[in-house]
């Protein structure tokens, strides 16, 4: 099935979205915790999270178009911290409905029953409670991506949070004991199972 870039632009928005995001494969599906300067907690649903350098320890993430309210990012850019929390099949149901556009005035945690988590107290944005890695960023670099409008928030990690166990002793993770889920699309999740490790490669 061969779908030309023609065609793609026939489809309603709807199904181009679900395509466009079912296309780079299952992502990992995180909730981004932040505050205002007035003390409002948020928490929204992202699965753009890839990694951009471990020394420092730099993560990004991709955010819409501010051409309506964005609340996680007008917090980004206001307090300059966010949070990850890793989604578990255990709150997913929770989790999917931060994905809803409520009013600012709306702190997500309320209207989820999730709960706020601070495991470095004078860090200014939330966790979840629930979630099993969880970590703190600070804003090291927007970089605005002119051909839709979008832009791509970088962050330094300053703290990491994580279950009892979950750390090997080579830095990895045991994914499959922390039961984070990964994404496509705009509602469809996915368990990890692990398939294979393999040597480093080498010529």
């Amino acid at each position: 099935m061969l779908i030309i870039a023609e065609e793609l632009e026939r489809f309603d928005k709807l199904k181009k979205v679900q395509l466009a995001t079912s296309l780079p494969g299952v992502k990992p599906a995180c909730l981004v915790g932040t505050k205002d300067s007035s003390g409002l907690e948020n928490l929204s649903l992202f699965s753009s999270i890839t990694h951009f350098g471990s020394s420092p320890l730099i993560l990004g993430m991709v955010t819409r178009p501010d051409t309506v309210a964005r609340h996680t990012l007008d917090n980004i850019l206001e307090t300059k911290v966010w949070t990850l929390s890793h989604i578990t099949p255990e709150f997913l149901s929770q989790a999917h409905q931060c994905s809803a556009k409520y009013p600012k005035e709306v702190s997500e945690f309320v209207a989820t029953g999730l709960t706020p988590d601070y495991p470095e107290p004078e860090f200014h944005a939330p966790a979840v409670l629930e979630a099993r890695v969880k970590m703190g960023l600070s804003l090291k670099d927007i970089i605005d991506i002119p051909i839709n409008g979008t832009k791509l928030i970088l962050g330094q990690v300053e703290w990491i949070d994580l279950m009892e166990g979950a750390l090997e002793t080579d830095g990895s993770l045991d994914w499959e004991s922390l039961g984070s889920l990964g994404s496509t699309a705009l509602d469809t999740y996915f368990t990890v199972t692990e398939h294979a490790r393999l040597a480093y490669a080498r010529p």
